[in-house]
C-alpha cells in the first residue's frame, strides 16, 4: 500500500499547539503588533484567545498563516487566505496581483528592524495614513 499523508502542512496540529508555539516563539506583545486581534493585546490569555480564534475564522485563518510562516519561513503554496468567491469566479474587490515580490529578510513583514512594514496579504508596503 502506498503511504497517504497529507499534504496539509497543519494536518494533524490542534490550534493549541500552533497558539502554543507562537506565544512560545514571539510572546503576546508581538503576536498583537504582527496580528491586530484584541484578544492577543488586552489582557492576553490562552483561554480566551482559543475561544476567540475557534469562534472566528478569519482570525484563526492569519494565525495559522504566520505559524506556517515561522515554520517554514515562507507561505506554503495552497495556504492563501480564503476569500469568498463571487459566482464569475473573482472575489468581489480583489484587484489580481502584480509582479511578486521576493521575501528578504529586509522586507519581511515579520522582520521588526525594518523600516517599512510589509502588508502580509499584499506584499506591498503600507502606505502613510493606512491602517497597520
Amino acid at each position: 500500500m502506498s503511504d497517504q499523508r497529507s499534504k496539509d502542512p497543519l494536518h494533524g496540529v490542534t490550534l493549541k499547539a500552533i497558539l502554543e508555539e507562537l506565544v512560545a516563539r514571539y510572546g503576546w506583545k508581538e503576536m498583537a503588533a504582527k496580528i491586530r486581534i484584541n484578544c492577543f493585546s488586552q489582557d492576553p490569555n490562552m483561554k480566551s484567545s482559543l475561544t476567540f480564534l475557534r469562534k472566528t475564522p478569519w482570525a484563526r485563518d492569519k494565525v495559522e498563516q504566520l505559524y506556517l510562516v515561522s515554520i517554514n519561513g515562507k507561505l506554503s503554496q495552497g495556504t492563501k487566505p480564503k476569500s469568498s468567491k463571487s459566482p464569475g469566479g473573482k472575489a468581489p474587490g480583489v484587484k489580481p496581483p502584480e509582479a511578486k515580490m521576493k521575501r528578504t529578510k529586509a522586507n519581511s513583514p515579520w522582520d521588526s528592524t525594518a523600516s517599512t512594514k510589509i502588508n502580509v496579504w499584499t506584499g506591498k508596503p503600507f502606505e502613510d495614513g493606512e491602517e497597520r
